[in-house]
């Protein structure tokens, strides 16, 4: 190109978004001396651990097989311009009816006909082995020579991990190169598409996409493809931080002045920055594969992105997901970086899921705007939840069942947050074992879940303790 473009100085960029992003990150591994700046926009990294189609190991069952049967899985023979025809079309416009009928994994598989390969390549290695391995794109980020970018939605439905941790590898494997990252208030690639003023419900106070465009993205490739301007005012981590609404800088990511410390699970449903006193104390619920806690309220044929940030009242009130919180907040708490859940629990089968959700509780008489369409007053605004299966807990190589009716520690990461609790809103905690059909359900007991047949899937009974001996928390990146 380089050599056959006319008018060109000789120094390339590149970006993408999504799996685009992927080619980014692999153009700038490539060594071609030509490639001065590259920046991967919500890459595709690890579709093991995180990105499209797991979490934690977790099969993202929606994302998946919706992904693969509406045409992105079907053979492409020949050079075309077409969108592959879907493979698979669901009979009804209710997700969470249509994956619950079809049933266990084996039967999805069914579905997909003899075409979609990387289904059935999927479907073969339920753990994280050496083909997981080779395609992680972490593997390959050493001795980077152009300038990175890394940007990325921290309400990305798709890819919020990918962004996260190919910056984070980039800076431990390539520490020489220039690498920055820049987050916002997104779903995925968004700031391509719209203000980024907000999602769903939530508003974010502005022309995010814009911003970011003139103050980071256009400086950047200007400095370093024509030698125009500056990139001083690019910082080492660009992020905006939803609650105050707010874009701060800083020179690692995440920040230095970041400290953890848990906050841990209570009798009553409470949270506290103290663990409880007393010897003896726990909360149960049981959980139904049969009746699986939905990913959203309302009725949707496809995942719909707004869940990042959904209202979790309809979720509050179920019997199968246990609420903590805090009492009104009597100043600001600032988050800044990834999240862990570190729960002591107990199960009466082989196998569970473990989801843990961080919520923001608006006060009673929070409005936007005299013209609100929704009720925002009493909002629980989901700013992170993850989930981790059970089997995973101490390694994603080689899975262990639990023990029924032994206390274990189930403890795992969820990805960075930058979200300001403001003063008098409340900070809330919800843990259950189904997140519908984002998550493909567990069978509750130590089986091949790819294999699983319906009959095998059973219930469970689910305790977290939250007492002196056995405590339960959520370790918050907190800001000081």
């Amino acid at each position: 190109l380089v050599k056959n473009i006319s008018g060109n100085n000789g120094k390339v960029g590149v970006f993408g978004v999504s799996y685009n992003g992927f080619y980014a990150s692999q153009a700038a591994i490539s060594g071609h001396p030509a490639i001065i700046a590259v920046s991967p926009q919500a890459p595709v990294t690890d579709w093991f651990m995180g990105d499209d189609f797991h979490r934690n190991g977790a099969l993202a069952l929606m994302d998946a097989f919706g992904f693969f049967t509406r045409g992105f899985g079907s053979p492409r023979p020949n050079l075309t311009g077409e969108w592959a025809d879907a493979a698979y079309t669901p009979p009804s416009i209710d997700a969470y009816d249509f994956f619950l009928r079809t049933g266990a994994l084996a039967n999805f598989t069914k579905l997909t006909g003899d075409t979609i390969v990387f289904w059935k390549q999927m479907m073969l290695h339920p753990d994280y082995d050496a083909w997981w391995r080779a395609r992680d794109m972490r593997t390959s980020l050493f001795n980077i020579k152009p300038a990175m970018l890394l940007v990325g939605g921290l309400f990305d439905a798709e890819d919020l991990f990918g962004p996260l941790h190919t910056f984070k590898a980039i800076s431990k494997q390539s520490p020489y190169t220039n690498n920055l990252l820049a987050l916002g208030p997104w779903y995925h690639g968004q700031w391509t598409r719209d203000e980024g003023r907000s999602i769903g419900h939530i508003q974010f106070g502005g022309n995010t996409s814009e911003w970011y465009i003139k103050n980071i993205e256009l400086p950047f490739f200007n400095f370093y493809l024509k030698g125009k301007g500056s990139v001083d005012n690019i910082s080492k981590a660009n992020i905006f931080f939803s609650g105050e609404n707010i874009w701060k800088k800083f020179t690692a990511w995440p920040p230095s002045a970041v400290v953890a410390k848990p906050l841990f699970l209570q009798p009553g449903g409470k949270l506290s920055w103290h663990k409880s006193s007393v010897t003896q104390s726990s909360s149960t619920y049981t959980s139904d594969p049969s009746k699986p806690v939905p990913y959203i309220e309302g009725i949707h044929l496809r995942r719909i992105r707004e869940y990042m940030t959904g209202d979790q009242r309809f979720a509050s009130g179920r019997t199968d997901v246990l609420v903590f919180e805090t009492e009104a907040l009597s100043h600001d708490l600032t988050l800044a970086g990834p999240i862990t859940a570190d729960l002591s629990a107990s199960i009466s089968t082989s196998d569970a899921d473990f989801v843990v959700k961080l919520i923001d509780v608006f006060p009673d008489d929070f409005k936007y705007g005299e013209n609100d369409d929704y009720v925002m007053g009493g909002y629980q605004m989901l700013v992170r939840g993850d989930v981790l299966r059970g089997r995973f807990r101490n390694s994603f190589e080689n899975p262990e069942p639990l023990i029924p009716g032994k206390i274990t520690k189930v403890k795992f990461s969820m990805n960075d947050i930058a979200h300001t609790f403001k003063k008098g809103h409340r900070v809330m905690l919800h843990i259950q074992s189904s997140r519908f059909p984002l998550i493909d359900r567990n069978p509750q007991q130590f089986i091949n879940i790819y294999q699983a047949k319906d009959a095998q899937f059973i219930k469970s009974a689910i305790r977290i303790f939250h007492d002196r001996n056995n405590s339960s928390s959520i370790i918050l990146p907190v800001m000081e």
